[in-house]
């Protein structure tokens, strides 16, 4: 939609109504955006692709704001629905789509690689990490089985997690998974695991792990 510079908006922020967080808001000539995703500013080709999925191929409204230090991107929210939990819930369940996926992926190589034995052990070790970090609904064997057979890009029943427990699961998926291949060539290139997504999804997803603290386990 557009590419702007700082001196073409105004940036403020909201409370959340539900958390005790501040919610960044752009305006731009009586428009209101909410952040989607921050980049760095060598990130300039990765800042745009995403606006660029995102305005071309998903019809979405979006800037593009060009700063000296960072990119970033921001949809475009009706005036009353810009402290709304919609976009929160989708983030949400495209970073816990891809988590799943990453997930099954391990796991299915451990069983090309390592035989159906370790596997196993894989999924009992999945658990217990589960279980000792309290990961909410996947605290038990039966429950890591259940997400390791669900295609979680058509179900409608995923955990209710936030965005702490991913990072951490993704944390402790990549250390178990080291543990067990002994390398970290099944995290890479992230990408390849994700294939199943929608493109505009996976592009998020991406740009969301680029900025994330576990950013280099998962590239």
């Amino acid at each position: 939609m557009f590419i702007l510079k700082r001196q073409d908006v105004e940036i403020s922020s909201i409370q959340h109504p539900k958390r005790d967080q501040q919610v960044p808001i752009l305006d731009y000539q009586g428009q209101t955006f909410r952040l989607i995703s921050v980049f760095k500013a060598s990130q300039e080709e990765e800042a745009k692709a995403l606006w660029r999925e995102l305005t071309d191929n998903r019809g979405k409204a979006c800037v593009l704001l060009e700063e000296p230090d960072r990119y970033s991107v921001w949809g475009k929210v009706r005036a009353e629905h810009v402290t709304s939990d919609t976009s929160d819930h989708s983030r949400i369940r495209i970073l816990l789509q891809g988590c799943i996926l990453l997930l099954q992926s391990a796991q299915i190589d451990i069983e090309e690689m390592l035989g159906s034995k370790q596997a196993n052990l894989f999924e009992k070790d999945m658990s217990e990490v589960c279980r000792q970090k309290q990961f909410p609904q996947v605290s038990s064997i039966d429950a890591v089985k259940h997400i390791l057979s669900i295609n979680p890009l058509q179900t409608l029943q995923l955990p209710a997690w936030q965005e702490n427990h991913v990072i951490t699961f993704l944390q402790e998926l990549h250390h178990l998974g080291k543990a067990y291949f002994g390398n970290t060539n099944f995290a890479n290139p992230v990408i390849d695991r994700l294939q199943d997504m929608p493109e505009g999804d996976r592009s998020f997803f991406i740009a969301w792990l680029g900025q994330s603290s576990v950013s280099k386990l998962w590239h």
